[in-house]
Parts: C-alpha cells; structure tokens; sequence
C-alpha cells in the first residue's frame, strides 16, 4: 500500500477557491448522519441502534475537527425499559434527523423492535453540547421508519417517512396528520430516509433508494406545493456508487446543509470496502462532499472518494466546548477513582446498574452470567438484561488497543478480557480465564452470517510468574493492515510497563469475522468485557468469580485506508 506522508496544504492562505480534506469525516461506525449549522459550528447526529447511549451530536467550525458534544438519549429513564425489552442486534434507534429551529435543537427518530411497535420519539435541547440539556422525548406513532422534521413558512410542521409519507406533527403532543404518500421514489427498493428542503420557491425531496448495500443511492424530486405532485429529477442518482470500482460503496442516505458562507455540502454514509464488499469491519461511515446548488436548478453533488476537493473550508481550530473528546483524538484512560466513565464510550444496550465504576484499582468491572454472546432462553443469559461489555468505535484501519487487566477468579469458567465487538454473534476475543488448571489465556471468535470461518477456540495456561499476587496481564488488538487484528498478551511488571521478551502473540483473525454479518448497519467496537459464562442465578454471577479491574486503557489510531492502495497518517489534516 501506498502511504501518503505529506500534509496536503489544507489550511494556507491560498485556499481561497478550494480545500482538500479527507474523507470520512466520522470514521467509525457512524451511519446515517444528519447535519445542520448554526452560527458557524456545525453538528451531526448519527444512528446508534441499540448501543447506549444513544444518538449522538457531534460538533465542528471546521467540518474536519469533530468533537463529541453530547448524547440525545443519555440516560435511561428519558425512555425507562425500553432497551431491555429489545431483542434484535439492529433494532434500536434508526436514523435520525437532527435540525435547529428558533434557538432549539431538535432530533427525531424512531425505536424500533419494542413489544409494542416502534416508537417515534423527538428530543429537543438549548444546549446541545450538555447530556442534561435533552428533554424527555415527546411520543408519537409512525407506521414507517426515518423520520425527517421540517418548518413550512406558515410554521406548520412535517415529517416526512420511509414510502414516502408525509404528515403534520405536533411537537408539543406527538399527534400525526393524515398520511399522504407524496413519492415512490424511482423504482428501486426501500424509498427511505428523506428530507426536505425549502429553495428558490421549490420543496425538493431527497431520499435514500436501493437499500443500504451496494445499489444505495441518493435521489431527488421536487413540488412547487409540499404535498406535491413530486417530479423527479431527470439526471437521478444525485449521488451513488452503484456498479462503479470506488472505493467508497455504499453511499447513501443523505442530507444536505449549507455553511456560514452560504456554500452547500452533503453528508451520507459509505463503506470502505471497495467494489468486493468483504471486508469493513468499521461499517457504515460519514463522508463528506460538496454540493453546487444553482438557482431553480437540482443540486450536484461530487462523487464521494478519499481525499476531496471541495468549498473552502472554514478556519480549523478545536474552540468547541464540552468535555467530550475528538472523534481523531487517541485514548488515554486511567480510570482513577471517582473518575467518569468517558464520553465516547458504549454499552450493548443500557447496563445493568452497579456493572461498571472506576475504583482505586482502576475501571472496576462486575461480570455478567450472559457471555458476549448469550443464548435465546432464559432471557437473564440473553445479553438483554445487562452485558458486562464498555467499547469504543473502531475508528481506523490501522490501530492498537491494549488494557492491562487485573483479574484473580475462583468460579471456574469466570473470564474478562478484550474483544474486537460487532456484534452478539460477532466478535473476537482474548481472555484472562479461570480454567481446573488455573489461569489461562482463551482466544476465541463467534463468526454467524460470514463468509470466513470461525477460528478454534484455544487456551494456553497462563506461566506461574504471570499468576503471581498483584500480577498484571496486558492484553493488545493490533490491526496492522486491512484485513487482520493480531492479539496478543504479556506481564506488566511492577512499574507498570511490559516485561521485555514476555509478549505473547495468541492469535491472528480476519477482519471478515466482524464485516457485514448479524452487523451489517452497525460496526466494530474494540472494549473490554466480564463474564462467569452462565454460573450463578437469575442476573448475578457467584461470589467466587470476583471482579476485572482494567487499568492503562490505550487506543491509538495509526493509518486511514482513503483507496484501494493509499494510506494516510490517522492524525493527518487533524489539529
């Protein structure tokens, strides 16, 4: 592969006409974004499904710094149960629309897979840089998926849904209009994900088409009245992949917006994958692309790739408040008592309470009976009344997560260790575990609906010195190229550091484990998890199996793929 080491001059003086940035601008498992602008910062809320917290905004002056600025859905009792009850491992919260409108944040969704239909859900906030700042949400009931929110001058509100269905909604009660399927779109399947958008006396109507694979594509249609006739635009796609060798596949579900300087760009999701589609552990993407909208006329969109050139960008800088971090920012977490959990972070469905909590030891884990994977019956081993899993995205090609874990078991079959998560029924993992003959190092992988095979299990006792009073073990997921992670394990000594020599490399797994499969709308995770693997009753494991204390939480990402055989720096274009 070729590595690109030289900065492109993407902030000088003469930038004036055009910038060049790097796509994706949310690199990671950040699909079906959303974007609006508000006095010169931009923000994005993406889809989370059923990982918690949920939906979240992020914000940038720049459109190349993003910062985390908080989560919609970050506490549980603004939808109280509603997360234990979901079954599916893409059910959850689907693609929202975030918009801003007379000094409010809004973002509508929908929650799907609840025993009582999905539920439409609109959460609105001031402060959108604050969790507390998000309101309960108001309810309301949609029949279709991927709400859109838009203002009509006169003040009346619509959302438009998947089909193309298009209703007033009162935000103050939830209360829906009578539907009105205003377009069907051009012929492909799964006409989703719309928008409208108010121009040069026009309501042009955007939506997603072809399903989110590799026909996704964006087209358009536009009405002189909102609830149409819709004429569709004669040059549709706008935008797609289709049936090309790019890069970036997938591309789809979109949303426009303009910046401070009145130039359009869009944003939608792709996958890296190239036209072979085998393997993108990180799923479904933000991407960037400018966007030429002449007067009366359909707008045009350039063809999403790597490296782009677009509008000027705006003046970078990282002056965005909050304490969240940087999506391109490494991680360095100690977990000191008292400490909060950071930001970024996520769970597989809301926690069981009293799972997680930073102590003197570190970031304090309490095991679950459900393992990583679970089982359908009953529903305590499930994974849906709490898993011991906390992950963050994977968000570059290339990588190292390491943790050193402190972990002494006496329940046979308790393990804790790191996995590379996409899903319950995909993931890699390497594990510290209680076995008859002590502690030992168990690798194993759960590979369902993909086309590699699942490697075999193996455990290899731990040597005596490792199992040493107060011994640390450190365990490592390299990713050093596109298509293998490598994990490995050795002995911290007691300055903290790993001992030379003790590295053990455990095994090396295909990517394609953790690409499409039971995930195909999510992405990988790379975290740390505790489990007893069944033993104890009802949700709580036995005394004997003890807790996993994880200390020295390190990711650092290290190359970005931007073609089929380009690289660049991870921090490239990055302040």
């Amino acid at each position: 592969m070729k590595v690109l080491t030289v900065l492109t001059s993407l902030f000088g003086a003469g930038l004036a006409a055009n910038s060049t940035y790097y796509n994706p601008i949310l690199p990671g498992w950040h699909s079906d974004p959303s974007c609006t602008q508000v006095n010169g910062t931009f923000f994005c809320v993406t889809s989370t499904f059923i990982a918690f917290p949920g939906l979240p905004v992020y914000a940038s002056k720049d459109l190349v710094n993003w910062k985390l600025a908080s989560h919609t859905w970050n506490h549980e009792s603004q939808l109280p149960g509603l997360s234990w009850t979901t079954a599916s491992q893409q059910q959850g919260m689907y693609a929202a629309t975030l918009r801003y409108h007379q000094g409010t944040f809004y973002v509508i969704c929908e929650y799907l897979g609840t025993p009582n239909g999905t539920v439409g859900v609109v959460f609105k906030s001031t402060d959108p840089f604050n969790d507390a700042s998000w309101s309960d949400p108001v309810i309301f009931r949609p029949t279709k998926i991927d709400p859109d929110l838009f203002w009509d001058d006169d003040g009346t509100v619509y959302s438009a849904t998947q089909t193309i269905l298009l209703q007033t909604l009162d935000l103050t009660t939830g209360a829906l209009g009578p539907i009105n399927n205003i377009w069907n779109g051009t012929g492909g399947v799964w006409p989703e994900g719309p928008h409208i958008y108010k121009k040069d006396g026009y309501y042009y109507l955007l939506i997603a088409e072809g399903g989110t694979a590799q026909d996704h594509s964006v087209r358009m249609a536009r009405a002189k009245s909102i609830g149409g006739p819709y004429t569709g635009y004669e040059k549709n796609p706008v935008l797609t992949a289709r049936g090309t060798n790019e890069f970036f596949q997938t591309v789809g579900h979109a949303d426009l917006f303009q910046d401070a300087a009145g130039k359009w760009w869009g944003v939608a999701l792709a996958t890296r994958s190239g036209p072979e589609y085998q393997i993108y552990p990180m799923g479904r993407e933000t991407v960037l692309f400018p966007v030429t909208w002449n007067e009366g006329e359909f707008p045009i969109a350039s063809t999403v790739k790597g490296k782009m050139s677009g509008w000027q960008l705006p003046a970078p800088t990282r002056d965005i408040p909050g304490n969240g971090p940087f999506v391109a920012d490494p991680d360095v977490y100690d977990f000191p008592a008292g400490s909060t959990i950071p930001k970024h972070f996520l769970y597989w469905r809301v926690p069981k309470q009293g799972t997680f909590s930073t102590t003197a030891q570190g970031l304090q884990v309490v095991p679950s009976r459900n393992n990583l994977t679970g089982q359908m019956t009953p529903v305590e081993l499930s994974g849906r009344q709490g898993l011991a899993f906390i992950g963050r995205r994977q968000t570059d090609t290339e990588f190292t997560f390491s943790v050193d874990l402190s972990f002494t078991p006496k329940q046979i079959g308790t393990e804790a260790g790191v996995t590379v998560f996409l899903t319950q029924f995909n993931h890699i993992d390497l594990a510290v575990i209680r076995t008859k003959c002590g502690l030992s190092l168990r690798y194993g992988a759960e590979a369902q609906s993909v086309s590699e095979p699942a490697p075999k299990s193996k455990t290899i006792p731990l040597p005596k010195e490792w199992r040493a009073s107060g011994s640390m073990v450190r365990l490592e997921i390299h990713a050093g190229n596109r298509t293998h992670y490598t994990f490995s394990a050795s002995r911290v000594g007691g300055d903290g550091q790993a001992i030379e020599g003790s590295k053990q490399v455990v095994s090396v797994a295909s990517a394609k484990l953790v690409s499409g499969g039971t995930g195909n709308f999510v992405g990988s995770l790379v975290g740390v998890y505790a489990t007893c693997n069944g033993a104890g009753s009802g949700t709580s494991c036995p005394a004997e199996s003890g807790n996993a204390y994880f200390t020295r939480w390190r990711y650092t990402g290290e190359k970005q793929a931007i073609s089929a055989t380009e690289e660049v720096p991870s921090q490239l274009g990055h302040l």
